[in-house]
């Protein structure tokens, strides 16, 4: 057996006198627990315990304050500073488990390698990271976001987790939404697109018809402002295709603003205004709720609140 994992296959504690252990004997959530048993301790501290990833329950580094305990469990709290931490300023790291790992991509940043870029990746970051606790740990790519896209994605930790989520997608995940800033003022408030995509290399085409080439995509859209000839407009995605949502929107006569590919003419922010936002999901080993959500980010919101001078 390897060094450093039980037979589950879960990342264990190397050193047990590295760690000041505590066993549960009755529920709890995980803050109200250290605060009783760790005497004097702040709920900051507390707070900066679990943000820091120096605290494992059965094993498995904890960041969830309100994780419920239950009895029979063991709460660990590392007495050494954090050798783990994970720190990107492209990736921020919002949840991980044994099995999963939940993050925020920013713009700019691949999802996965490609023959020319290989370490400037997402993938290459985590998988990095995860070889600090153990050098045979690795990353399994799930789905993925645009470059220029922004926003939340998963990566799986093992190939059977992989391969649950591959192959059960639809069902696992629960909800998956966007928000995007287009080019002029939307003409209904909410609505949806479908159309057959079929994947050119340097560009994804529609057809309104299935011609036997592409395949079928289906976005939701809700309208939430319109200002200074823009609209600020979140999507939600019954399937997840190669540029999905920036083909439709380009189809309906309102482009994604920042994306040239799909015939915007302006860029305000910069960036493709492309961002997902909330990510829901079944666990796919546990089968408990996960639901994430991020705020839109800032600067979509200022460009929507802009004045159009006179």
């Amino acid at each position: 057996m390897p060094r450093g994992r039980n037979n589950t296959g879960r990342p264990v504690a190397r050193a047990a006198s590295k760690y000041t252990e505590f066993q549960v004997t009755q529920p709890a959530e995980l803050m109200e627990f250290l605060m009783q048993k760790m005497s004097g301790i702040s709920r900051n501290k507390v707070k900066s315990l679990l943000t820091n990833r120096v605290v494992l329950v059965d094993n498995v580094i904890t960041t969830q304050y309100n994780f419920a305990l239950k009895p029979g469990m063991k709460v660990q709290v590392s007495k050494a500073k954090n050798n783990h931490e994970f720190r990107n300023n492209m990736l921020k790291l919002v949840y991980e488990d044994a099995y999963i790992l939940v993050v925020e991509k920013k713009e700019g940043l691949l999802s996965v390698a490609t023959d020319h870029v290989k370490e400037r990746t997402a993938q290459h970051i985590l998988s990095e990271y995860v070889k600090r606790s153990h050098r045979n740990n690795r990353i399994f790519v799930v789905h993925r976001l645009d470059r220029e896209t922004s926003g939340l994605m998963m990566y799986a930790k093992d190939e059977k987790t992989m391969n649950t989520l591959r192959d059960n997608w639809h069902d696992i995940v629960k909800d998956r939404r966007y928000v995007t800033i287009v080019s002029g003022e939307m003409e209904r408030d909410a609505g949806s697109i479908e159309s057959w995509l079929t994947d050119r290399k340097l560009y994804v085409s529609s057809s309104r018809v299935d011609d036997g080439t592409g395949k079928y995509a289906l976005t939701h859209y809700k309208t939430i402002k319109r200002a200074n000839g823009y609209s600020l407009v979140e999507l939600k995605l019954e399937t997840g295709r190669k540029n999905q949502i920036r083909v439709h929107m380009s189809d309906i006569g309102h482009p994604v603003i920042g994306d040239e590919r799909y015939g915007s003419q302006v860029n305000p922010l910069g960036r493709l205004a492309l961002h997902a936002f909330k990510l829901c999901f079944y666990h796919p080993v546990t089968g408990q709720l996960m639901e994430f959500e991020t705020p839109y980010p800032s600067n979509f919101k200022s460009l929507m609140l802009k004045k159009t001078s006179k």
